[in-house]
């Protein structure tokens, strides 16, 4: 890096620091001034400027950082660091205030933003409506007595109960054949059997198959 450049990083270290005047490690002061100027160049001038005196140099484990000169400061006057503390309460309170805000404007464009459109809350809203006119009409037919299910599907509907119905009672008899065998020479009780098998009943749910 050229000289010209070596001493326009330091001058723009040395203005950083004065005009921030608060502590930085040299990578803090290479990356706040956006890198305008090498990694290197920025370690060299710190140190430089710390060997002129012109900013402070405090070692911190091993790691290194700078700060202004404060002797170039004038003395800072009690009652306007009394004034100074309590502008910072009173921003710290309205920045309080402006997040809780930011939190329910937030909250609400949530809530409209998941809410429905007025042109999804028509749509919606025909649906049902032409679900009900449906319904309604269904039911004025049942206490008007009309007969809705005709004769061949009405015996479909009692041919397929049966047939489910003779399935159900068959597999409870089976079932009953086969734990009845398993009980002989089981050493523990019936419950405990079910109970270790995992097996549910009809009875535990209290049901039982329905008369044809």
């Amino acid at each position: 890096m050229s000289k010209g450049k070596d001493a326009g990083a330091v001058k723009a270290i040395l203005a950083y620091l004065n005009r921030q005047n608060r502590p930085y490690s040299a990578i803090d002061i290479f990356n706040n001034l956006h890198k305008e100027f090498g990694k290197t160049a920025v370690v060299k001038g710190c140190e430089s400027l710390a060997q002129d005196g012109k900013i402070r140099e405090k070692t911190y484990g091993k790691q290194k950082v700078y700060v202004a000169d404060q002797s170039q400061f004038a003395d800072v006057d009690e009652s306007e660091i009394q004034s100074m503390d309590k502008r910072v309460a009173e921003m710290t309170e309205e920045l309080r205030t402006n997040m809780a805000d930011i939190h329910k404007a937030e909250t609400e464009l949530k809530s409209l933003t998941s809410s429905l459109t007025t042109a999804e809350a028509e749509r919606l809203l025909g649906e049902v409506t032409q679900s009900c006119h449906s319904l309604k009409s269904k039911l004025a037919s049942l206490k008007e007595g009309q007969v809705l299910i005709s004769k061949e599907d009405k015996d479909k509907i009692y041919h397929e109960r049966a047939k489910f119905v003779k399935e159900w009672r068959k597999r409870k008899r089976m079932s009953n054949d086969i734990l009845g065998a398993i009980l002989e020479g089981y050493p523990k009780t019936k419950k405990q059997l079910y109970e270790d098998i995992g097996v549910e009943t009809d009875e535990d749910y209290k049901v039982t198959p329905p008369e044809l």
